[in-house]
């Protein structure tokens, strides 16, 4: 009679043997690429804080490939206005085109590296600056836990500033996760403009993203420069380096 429950026992453990194996066989391996989609919307477009679209609201949107690798390549756009405002007669988008790869050098240490491409089709500022809109960049990055580092440096003339190849920018900044899918991210960045001393400058921002699920981001950034007031200024003398609060909306998908 002792032995009248091991038939039940054995059972049981073949029914948990089953049901781990069923576990193990839906657990899904991880996928060997990528492939995502955004659009959005801000209340301006501010790049390195200085708006690209006179202080009014744009469209953008993007689409990303990423490999398991480490390798990704990707588009986005934006409408602009910034180039129409230097008095150029062509120039109302700006389309970004990037590769890179990205991996961890040790525990909480990753790595960056790549080259964008700022294309702005059929811009005619050479025709008022004597340089083209379009600029080549490469860039790299460091990140140790919240905490990330990273430079660009144009591999040509940059955004239509004659004899401006070798420019570079730093960028420090941080990602802070709130929870209940919120994130705050100060930043501080330095523009350094070669053969243009007086264009350079520093730009900081305080963004606040939350997560709504199911692919929708809200953002609002506290951002502001200390670019040259009579340098950055739309047609109608607004400084478009000043301090502003932005929002945005991003549906990914």
């Amino acid at each position: 009679m002792k032995h009248s429950r091991l038939p039940l026992v054995l059972a049981s453990f073949a029914a948990l043997l089953g049901s781990t194996g069923a576990l193990a066989q839906s657990a899904k391996p991880e996928p060997d690429f990528t492939l995502g989609y955004n659009v959005g919307v801000v209340t301006d477009y501010r790049y390195r804080g200085i708006s690209q679209s006179r202080l009014d609201p744009a469209l953008q949107g993007g689409i990303d490939f990423s490999h398991k690798s480490g390798f990704y390549v990707g588009a986005w756009g934006s409408t602009i206005k910034w180039i129409k405002d230097a008095g150029a007669s062509k120039g109302s988008f700006e389309l970004d085109l990037y590769a890179g790869y990205k991996g961890e050098i040790a525990k909480d240490l990753g790595f960056d590296v790549g080259y964008l491409r700022y294309e702005y089709p059929s811009n005619k500022l050479k025709d008022v600056t004597g340089a083209n809109a379009n600029t080549d960049e490469l860039y790299g990055a460091l990140t140790y836990g919240m905490f990330t580092a990273k430079y660009s440096h144009s591999v040509s003339n940059l955004f239509g500033v004659p004899d401006s190849k070798n420019s570079g920018y730093l960028d420090l900044s941080a990602a802070i996760d709130l929870g209940d899918g919120m994130t705050l991210t100060p930043h501080v960045g330095r523009q350094r403009i070669k053969n243009f001393s007086a264009g350079s400058y520093t730009d900081w921002s305080l963004t606040l993203a939350k997560d709504f699920g199911n692919g929708l981001t809200g953002t609002v950034a506290a951002v502001g420069t200390n670019a040259d007031k009579t340098l950055y200024v739309t047609p109608g003398g607004k400084f478009t380096g000043r301090s502003a609060l932005v929002l945005g909306l991003k549906y990914s998908f």
